[in-house]
């Protein structure tokens, strides 16, 4: 039950997200262009990272670079 202490979990990495041109989800009001957020959890194809509305949220990486 991973998902009842997301919030608290220490922060995996910085991920920067570099665009919300998504194709079948609205994204631009949860994720800024150019802002930085913490992952908490990750998975093949998404990162759970706590979103502009300030709560986790799964996104695809493609919407993503990682920050070194």
């Amino acid at each position: 039950m991973i998902h009842l202490n997301w919030q608290e979990r220490q922060t995996v990495k910085r991920i920067k997200c570099v665009h919300t041109d998504a194709k079948k989800y609205i994204v631009n009001r949860v994720l800024t262009p150019g802002k930085e957020y913490d992952v908490k959890n990750e998975t093949d194809e998404f990162y759970f990272i706590i979103d502009n509305s300030g709560k986790i949220g799964g996104y695809y990486k493609d919407y993503f670079t990682e920050e070194n």
